[in-house]
């Protein structure tokens, strides 16, 4: 009977070991250490958002459900209050304006680079490389220390706000078209120009087209990323009217905050996961013609 059981008891320590050594086993630790991560990220934002609509002032005790600091508390929702509503349009106002200058440029400067060789192009594309590296709140002392104390066209508020912004988001644009243009390669802009096609024809009816998934991830990139900044548009805001939104968090969390600020934080979160949304459609519709199917995780890796 014992030798029965040792011999139970080997096999099933071989089993163990075997399924230890098996490198095609599922991997348990690392999925348990990406769901820890998820939860310990996913939470606090869940708890926020739904603290949003408490019905009474308190962020930590559930006090029933209502959109008070939404709408309908006529001080001090996100719709009433003016110091909170002002936030989040400059916010909007900021983030578009950004894309709209950075973006363009963007694909300017990736065209440029992937075409001009050199060590002046070298040295730009270095440039691009290190403000990824370089901290924000560097580059926010100089801008402010640029335009203060120096002769420049450029104002403490919105103007310089848009500028310093524009200067640190810049690179993110360029590294993604500059990405996609590696993928592309240059015979499909050959072949048109072979056909006929003048360079800036051959640019934007065949090249502009095929950059577009790139253009459009490189857009939601920056419109997210520009939506929570905080020490750019700290450092050049000029008074209360170009506050936004992470700057009334900010000042306001350490006063006596109600749920009015997780309300204004969940509508900035709604309407980046909008702009993602919008963007991930566009990106499909443009590789609508080359049948693949993507999904919102291959847009999000082209940034």
């Amino acid at each position: 009977m014992s030798a029965v059981v040792d011999v139970e008891s080997a096999v099933a320590q071989s089993v163990s070991r075997g399924r230890r050594s098996n490198p095609w086993r599922p991997p348990y630790f690392l999925a348990a250490v990406t769901l820890g991560y998820l939860i310990w990220s996913l939470v606090p934002v869940l708890i926020a958002i739904i603290f949003s609509f408490n019905a009474g002032r308190s962020r930590s005790v559930w006090q029933g459900f209502s959109l008070r600091w939404y709408v309908t508390d006529p001080n001090l929702s996100v719709v009433n209050d003016p110091s909170l509503r002002n936030a989040v349009i400059h916010t909007v106002l900021l983030a578009f304006l950004t894309v709209i200058v950075a973006v363009p440029l963007g694909i300017g400067f990736a065209l440029g680079l992937d075409r001009w060789r050199g060590r002046i192009p070298q040295g730009a594309n270095l440039m691009m490389i290190l403000a990824f590296v370089i901290p924000e709140i560097v580059l926010g002392v100089g801008l402010l220390f640029l335009v203060t104390n120096l002769a420049t066209p450029f104002t403490l508020g919105t103007v310089g706000q848009v500028v310093g912004l524009v200067t640190f988001q810049l690179s993110y644009p360029v590294v993604i078209c500059r990405a996609r243009l590696l993928t592309i390669g240059p015979q499909y802009e050959q072949a048109a120009r072979d056909l006929g096609a003048s360079p800036l024809e051959a640019v934007r009816r065949v090249l502009l087209p095929m950059l577009a998934p790139a253009i459009f991830a490189s857009a939601v990139l920056v419109f997210a990323d520009v939506i929570d900044d905080f020490v750019i548009v700290r450092y050049l805001s000029s008074d209360a009217s170009t506050a936004t939104a992470a700057m009334r968090i900010y000042n306001t969390a350490r006063g006596a905050p109600t749920p009015a600020l997780n309300a204004m934080a969940t509508i900035m979160l709604l309407l980046s996961l909008l702009v993602l949304v919008l963007g991930w459609l566009a990106y499909r519709f443009f590789n609508r013609g080359s049948g693949e199917k993507t999904s919102i995780s291959d847009f999000a890796n082209q940034g």
